[in-house]
């Protein structure tokens, strides 16, 4: 029997367990209301996590709770307080400088905190004036709902709500707001707050919350094995690792760079957090920087995974006082390159279209990357085309007689010719059909992702109040595997204009 969608957002269950773990953790604040407020999209997936029928968009109620005009009923509207690593150096006390946590919906599969993200100034804004601008707040409601559609650990967005609010970034634009959704917000940055502070009760306070609500499973040792005073702290490290690793080769899989992988911006639960100057790659590049600002490279595509797990030592460093062993933390970091690679390969052969991963695989991954690279080929395509490849070279001719090919894609065809030629024999290996082998690829690679051009297509139309590219993304990135006819121009090659954009942590 289904469960009914309550009609109203009074009729959601909402709870403030953040809130009630300790008012040390932020500072209550009240949201600076959008003036006119329209609504430019609303999520009903993602209202269906929370139990909220769709039905409620279209009332008043629901543009003043997500313009900011309204609290959320039964809900404590308070921003966080955290410090972090940017860019490598201690930035000290940070905080939710644009964001309020409304509140947290209780549902039978867990709660979900609803958060809004430019709803004004709070005390941790520092210099910033804690608003969002309607083209940063379609980027992250998008990439948000992309991650989704790939499987990836992440954030959701429910709404986002528009005005004609001015707002100075590098040029005048006017303000948005965007509501995200979590289970919880809580980051690494969390924990060095209180660790740098040397205040170890609001640390063991937090650490106990998070696995109270989060990590049952780390209160207790496992069955058999005898259990020590920092067992549930150490146990809590080694998960977070196993996620946050897990994380990292899914990022890398399908060519997505975050942009600003600081301590602050990673989830404790091992989500995808905080969209700014993220995007996915279109011509590949080992030493892709997506923000503009990195200009030294930091978080680049091939610097990810190095990054996240430098993050988990921090994080590590941040719990020390509640485990007292460098050993055991040492060795729970030390299952993070095991756990990376793991996943890695496994989505790699998945991605090959392989049986499964042998150690010498490696050698036929490194080359494609060498070959793409030095060619700019594309990632997405380059990928999804690869599932046209057959064992044999005759028949793949024929079958793709009329199509552009994987070879296509490389200015040095001789190049990528031969790499194919190694992959083919590495295809014959395996006891796989050709057409379910090429199903099953284009299960894993997909068709649409969302490239920058997409995304500045569908800001451009918002900005004029037109919101039907915002409509064809999500749909698209809903499902990015089925190829959809008539929507060709959302797969292609960018064009030539795309290569002028930036993004930045203003974005």
């Amino acid at each position: 029997m289904t469960t009914p969608l309550a009609p109203t957002l009074d009729a959601l269950k909402v709870v403030n367990s953040f809130a009630d773990a300790s008012p040390d953790f932020y500072t209550r604040v009240t949201a600076q209301p959008l003036t006119d407020p329209w609504l430019v999209h609303a999520n009903a997936d993602a209202a269906a996590l929370i139990g909220l029928s769709p039905d409620v968009f279209t009332t008043p109620e629901f543009l003043r709770v997500f313009s900011g005009a309204a609290p959320l009923p039964g809900g404590v509207s308070l921003a966080a307080v955290y410090s972090g690593h940017q860019f490598g150096v201690w930035a000290g006390q940070l905080g939710d400088g644009r964001a309020l946590l409304l509140g947290e919906v209780d549902t039978p599969a867990g709660p979900w905190e609803l958060q809004l993200k430019g709803s004004g100034r709070t005390p941790y804004s520092r210099m910033g004036d804690g608003k969002a601008v309607l083209r940063s707040s379609v980027r992250e409601y998008l990439a948000s709902e992309a991650m989704v559609g790939l499987g990836i650990p992440t954030t959701r967005a429910l709404a986002l709500v528009a005005s004609d609010d001015p707002v100075r970034r590098e040029t005048m634009e006017t303000a948005a707001v965007v509501t995200r959704m979590s289970p919880s917000f809580v980051r690494f940055g969390s924990f060095e707050h209180w660790a740098s502070r040397q205040q170890i009760e609001p640390l063991r306070v937090l650490a106990d919350y998070v696995i109270d609500h989060f990590y049952p499973e780390c209160r207790t040792a496992p069955e058999g094995a005898a259990d020590v005073a920092g067992g549930p702290y150490l146990r809590l490290l080694a998960e977070v690792t196993r996620r946050t690793a897990a994380l990292m080769a899914q990022w890398q899989v399908v060519g997505f760079c975050h942009g600003v992988m600081n301590t602050d911006n990673m989830s404790i639960l091992g989500l995808t957090l905080d969209y700014g100057p993220y995007g996915f790659m279109d011509a590949f590049d080992a030493h892709h920087i997506c923000n503009h600002t990195d200009s030294a490279g930091r978080y680049a595509w091939d610097a990810q995974p190095a990054v996240g797990h430098w993050n988990l030592y921090k994080l590590a460093g941040a719990l020390f006082p509640l485990i007292e062993d460098e050993d055991a933390i040492r060795a729970s970091l030390d299952g993070y390159e095991a756990t990376f690679l793991d996943t890695f390969h496994g989505l790699m052969a998945r991605k090959l279209g392989l049986a499964a991963w042998r150690e010498s695989d490696a050698d036929l991954v490194n080359a494609l990357w060498a070959v793409m690279h030095r060619n700019g080929a594309d990632f997405t395509l380059s990928f999804r085309r690869l599932a046209q490849v057959h064992k044999d070279p005759a028949t793949e001719a024929a079958a793709s007689a009329g199509r552009e090919t994987f070879v296509d894609l490389f200015a040095d065809r001789p190049a990528a010719e031969a790499w194919l030629d190694t992959y083919r024999a590495r295809l014959r290996e395996d006891d796989l059909d050709d057409a379910a082998r090429a199903d099953a690829m284009n299960r894993i690679n997909p068709l649409y992702v969302l490239r920058n051009h997409l995304a500045e297509t569908a800001i451009r139309a918002a900005t004029q109040r037109d919101t039907s590219e915002i409509e064809t993304l999500v749909m698209l990135l809903k499902d990015p595997y089925t190829e959809r006819p008539g929507f060709d121009a959302y797969c292609r090659i960018p064009p030539d204009w795309a290569s002028h954009l930036e993004v930045s942590c203003s974005s």
